[in-house]
């Protein structure tokens, strides 16, 4: 008889990176629009740690460092990520790597590209800092959306994959906990030996 478990509770980072929202000169939308899509997208109790900041590298540095310091899992940014004098998300990302994950932003810009040719000016990255996975997203909110959700046909198939997909078993691989995704939103793909039990 197996015992029916909980999903394993996760902490989350969320770091939007804005002079301007950080400064309350606009309302920052990043933030809402990540905990908005990983609260429908995961089953597992979800603490999140959420950071607004400016464009400043060693602030964004420091701030990635601190929340991997306290346990998130998964740090996820948005902004900062075009080729503006100011966009230096990426290289501030890039500082505290300990390994980079190029598919993340290479799946990224074929996501954008579905929708506008400047998807090639994007200039995303993911990297693992010890046992958590960073990853860079757009700044405007139906991007993020789309980016860790991917298309969908009018039939509800999926047409492009979305980062998330490969997310929970990026996880599993550094040692995180086991991430439980609602299928309709975004179903993780593991290989089968990786797949424990459903509840």
């Amino acid at each position: 008889m197996t015992v029916a478990t909980s999903p394993e509770p996760v902490r989350i980072g969320i770091v939007s990176v804005s002079d301007r929202a950080s400064a309350g000169t606009y309302e920052d939308k990043g933030l809402p629009a990540l905990q908005d899509w990983l609260t429908s997208a995961l089953h597992n109790p979800i603490t999140f740690e959420a950071r607004l900041i400016p464009d400043e590298p060693e602030h964004i540095s420091a701030t990635l460092i601190e929340l991997v310091d306290a346990g998130c899992a998964l740090v996820l940014t948005t902004g900062g990520t075009g080729p503006a004098l100011r966009d230096v998300t990426p290289e501030a990302t890039l500082a505290v790597a300990h390994k980079e994950m190029p598919g993340f932003g290479e799946q990224m810009r074929q996501i954008g590209l579905a929708f506008v040719p400047t998807a090639i000016l994007s200039r995303q990255v993911a990297v693992v800092r010890g046992s958590s996975l960073i990853i860079n997203l757009p700044g405007q909110p139906k991007a993020i959306a789309e980016t860790l959700e991917g298309l969908k046909n009018a039939d509800g198939t999926q047409r492009i994959n979305g980062i998330f997909t490969a997310v929970p078993y990026c996880i599993d691989l550094i040692g995180g906990p086991y991430l439980e995704t609602v299928e309709a939103v975004c179903k993780a793909f593991r290989p089968k030996s990786a797949v424990r039990p459903a509840r």
